[in-house]
């Protein structure tokens, strides 16, 4: 099934500090030590022309394809949910991302939990972790650390740059923040900027995870309890989102669960709230509190204009322009995270600056969580434009 064609991997790890000097941050902070957690599939080629940068989403890490059972200095985060890569269906020989002929690398995000430098990591000057002490993040700040990743590794310029979801912002970025590095961009159901929706419900998960006692301003790694509570709401507050709804009352448990440590007075006594609990529950295993509100931090301020250091979006999408990207954006008709209008949006930004521009809708019943579960509607026409350079047979750029 899923890990046939990429089997057992193992996470690797870098240092983008070592001989390039601290990694400063948008914010003005700087550490003097930065290592990133990566994956690669399939072989590069000796030119190093071959190579295809995948970016995770808000919850993702790098294991995109294969098995990996364990991760080292995670603290038990890399639980059974983590060991198949959460693209394994579209990595691999013969599939999207086609690894008989590309090279494909996803990089844990600065600040994440899963062996990349983040919160949870050991700060050198103190012999603890980080906590509250590290820095705020933004999109360009993952991006900026990850071309430092390609200096390390020699790898010059992209054929393509991947990303859904929040990896799409990434995607962006990394198209205008270094537009002499790829030649293919391809944003997976996403949008150039944070929505009014976008903001509010990221606000409603950092306020779920700040207002958890057990919180303490970011520094419950040595002493108590974890916020799980928060985290578990937060993470039920974004799955809304990301799965569609009529999706989530096809998953929902049968055996409905009668009641719930979390409660005093209510009782639990619906299949969808119990689908919603455990889906919380689950998620506080795998994943670091300090690290979720980063992201969401990262997500809600996202500007690829500011961030990008241009004076406005015709400027900043020039880049591309002269650059000679060619862009390949996909929409999911019943996305309820990023709306297709974002798409929308974005494609006729792009085709305002001159950008070479192919518009997708897929027409799915699964909302957001779609470019995760529904491989045979993307990857003939990723593996078509990858490879040969143009659309699969039978549409046109909208």
């Amino acid at each position: 099934m899923g890990n046939q064609g990429n089997g057992q991997v193992q996470t690797q790890f870098l240092s983008i500090t070592e001989d390039a000097g601290p990694f400063s941050f948008a914010s003005g902070a700087s550490l003097d030590s930065v290592t990133l957690a990566y994956e690669t599939w399939g072989e590069l080629n000796a030119d190093k022309s071959n190579v295809i940068l995948l970016f995770h989403a808000l919850s993702g890490n790098q294991h995109a394809a294969g098995f990996n059972d364990g991760v080292p200095g995670i603290d038990g985060r890399w639980t059974e949910d983590c060991h198949p890569g959460w693209w394994d269906a579209f990595i691999g020989p013969g599939r999207a991302l086609d690894t008989d002929h590309f090279f494909v690398i996803c990089a844990n995000y600065v600040g994440g939990c899963y062996g990349s430098t983040g919160p949870a990591s050991i700060n050198p000057a103190t012999g603890k972790p980080w906590g509250s002490a590290f820095p705020h993040i933004s999109v360009s700040d993952v991006v900026r650390s990850q071309a430092r990743m390609l200096d390390v590794l020699g790898i010059e310029k992209l054929h393509a740059v991947v990303g859904p979801s929040t990896g799409g912002l990434a995607c962006l970025s990394f198209a205008t923040l270094f537009p002499e590095r790829t030649d293919l961009v391809i944003p997976i159901a996403t949008g150039m900027r944070t929505t009014v929706l976008n903001r509010i419900f990221l606000l409603e998960q950092i306020l779920a995870i700040e207002t958890d006692p057990n919180f303490r301003g970011g520094e419950y790694y040595e002493d108590g309890e974890p916020p799980a509570l928060g985290l578990a709401l937060a993470r039920m507050i974004s799955h809304k989102c990301f799965v569609h709804l009529d999706a989530i009352e096809r998953r929902a448990r049968r055996d409905v669960v009668q009641a719930d440590d979390h409660f005093a007075w209510y009782s639990v006594a619906d299949q969808v709230e119990s689908y919603m609990l455990h889906q919380g529950k689950k998620f506080v295993k795998r994943f670091d509190a300090n690290t979720y509100l980063r992201i969401c931090e990262m997500w809600s301020r996202f500007d690829p204009v500011r961030e990008g250091g241009a004076e406005n979006l015709s400027e900043l999408l020039e880049r591309s322009r002269q650059a000679g990207h060619r862009y390949l954006v996909f929409s999911i008709d019943q996305d309820y995270c990023f709306y297709p209008e974002e798409q929308a949006a974005l494609v006729r930004a792009l085709k305002d600056a001159g950008v070479s521009v192919m518009h997708l809708t897929v027409h799915s019943d699964k909302g957001h969580d779609s470019f995760l579960l529904e491989p045979e509607l993307y990857t003939p026409h990723l593996n078509h434009l990858l490879i040969h350079g143009g659309p699969a047979g039978g549409y046109e750029a909208d």
